[in-house]
């Protein structure tokens, strides 16, 4: 039994924040009825996002609202806030938030009492000074940016199928891609498929017409599955005529010219970063100890190290790895892990308020899993390689398997089987994006500028 009441604060609505606080509500239940309990949880979304399937979504294979998880509706015994914490100060346990009211107040941010806390804020794409990025780059870590990415990829073809500059359509369909991690080669694989597909809808543009090129600073792609089958990620890439550029990085990406470290210029429209993330600015703004490398100094029971009631998991704790035969290594920041750590954390807070021992987190990596496009993929899981429609297969089916609530495991599902009956959806809505253009200019006003309602790509 709970001694008195405790107010719990997570931080983040991702994989951790939002695990936690299903696994909280549930080992909480009774505290919870009695008021002797309460979770609040701060997220600047009000939904979760399952990351793995955004190059699906980016292909147009998943509705983008069926690759997202309502946090009001799965914690439905948490107070969800819509915000952000900036600060926190947990020698006085009080974290410091800005939401949509505060900002429509113009008070400043408001403070929060608790008495537990979870930092689960997840992180943030790590870019390079590079000049140019900021004016024209692409991420590649939310729903809104995946799907932005596919309008904008039909665009281009747009572009290029009504042009007659040879320039112009040569940029329009020129597309770069920076990151040889999971995000970048997935997401580059996933359009390059659906591009492929749409050309043939369009009378003047063949596959052959596009250049995709993947550049990563490393010798290797796709570390996670290993040596061999990142070599078999290289050749089959390079046999749909992808451009991959090993040990090369990108130097400038300025006036829409993507210059590489190998003296390559390619004059292009589409410059996506996936090079990475990493810890969220948060951290930084807290009074908890961190690595060198910026994230929270976490025990194995994922408690913060040397601070009484906080806890931490995911992306922005340096969890140790107890299953590591070499000391010292720490849990790689992946959603294999922060899923299981989630359901750790969230009984290692119930076991503290009742006085319970703690649970020691412990999880070998089993493998890791690919896909490269409709029917293609590797995967190396449980020290067996896969590759083509069998890898392929397995990373649908355990992702399946993974992602949240079974409303959405359904209509994945369904989905997946239409797309597997009738054709792709080749339409782009980017209108979505500037939702009031159209309204502005009949109005008499001045609609917002659209980098592609100009063929040079001037902004």
């Amino acid at each position: 039994m709970v001694k008195e009441r405790a107010r719990i604060l997570v931080v983040g609505g991702g994989y951790v924040g939002m695990y936690t606080a299903l696994r909280l509500q549930r080992k909480l239940k009774k505290e919870l009825s009695r008021g002797e309990a309460e979770i609040t949880v701060v997220s600047p979304d009000p939904y979760m996002t399952y990351q793995p399937f955004l190059p699906e979504a980016a292909a147009g294979s998943i509705s983008p609202r069926h690759v997202v998880v309502p946090l009001r509706r799965v914690l439905d015994r948490c107070r969800v806030v819509i915000g952000e914490a900036t600060a926190i100060d947990h020698a006085k346990r009080t974290a410091s938030l800005t939401t949509l009211a505060t900002e429509e107040e113009g008070t400043g941010s408001e403070q929060l009492v608790y008495d537990e806390l979870v930092l689960a804020p997840g992180s943030v794409s790590r870019t390079l000074p590079v000049p140019g990025l900021a004016e024209h780059g692409i991420g590649f870590k939310t729903v809104e940016e995946a799907i932005g990415l596919r309008n904008h990829v039909i665009e281009q073809m747009d572009i290029a199928s009504s042009t007659r500059d040879p320039a112009v359509r040569d940029a329009a369909l020129t597309f770069v891609f920076v990151g040889g991690g999971y995000a970048g080669v997935e997401a580059l694989a996933e359009l390059e498929d659906m591009a492929r597909y749409t050309a043939r809808y369009y009378h003047n543009i063949r596959p052959e017409d596009m250049k995709w090129i993947l550049v990563e600073a490393s010798d290797r792609i796709l570390p996670e599955v290993g040596e061999e089958m990142g070599r078999y990620t290289v050749t089959q890439l390079r046999r749909r005529n992808i451009d991959l550029r090993l040990n090369t990085r990108l130097e400038s990406c300025a006036d829409r010219v993507a210059v590489l470290s190998d003296g390559a210029r390619f004059p292009t429209r589409t410059v996506v970063w996936t090079a990475g993330v990493k810890p969220h600015p948060i951290l930084a703004a807290t009074d908890l100890p961190l690595t060198g490398r910026g994230r929270l100094k976490c025990t194995a029971e994922l408690a913060v190290d040397g601070a009484p009631h906080a806890w931490a998991a995911g992306d922005a704790a340096a969890v140790p790895d107890v299953t590591a035969e070499e000391p010292g290594r720490e849990c790689a920041p992946n959603a294999q892990h922060a899923v299981r750590q989630a359901k750790v954390l969230g009984d290692n807070i119930a076991h503290t308020l009742r006085g319970e021992p703690l649970q020691t987190y412990s999880h070998a990596y089993v493998g890791s899993v690919a896909s490269l496009g409709l029917h293609k993929g590797v995967a190396h899981v449980y020290g067996r390689r896969l590759k083509g429609y069998p890898a392929w297969f397995m990373h649908r089916v355990y992702h399946l398997s993974r992602v949240p609530t079974f409303n959405r495991k359904a209509r994945v599902l369904a989905e997946w089987t239409l797309s597997g009956l009738f054709k792709r959806e080749i339409v782009s809505l980017g209108s979505l994006e500037h939702p009031r253009a159209e309204f502005e200019l009949a109005a008499g006003g001045k609609p917002p500028h659209h980098p592609t309602d100009d063929p040079k790509g001037s902004s």
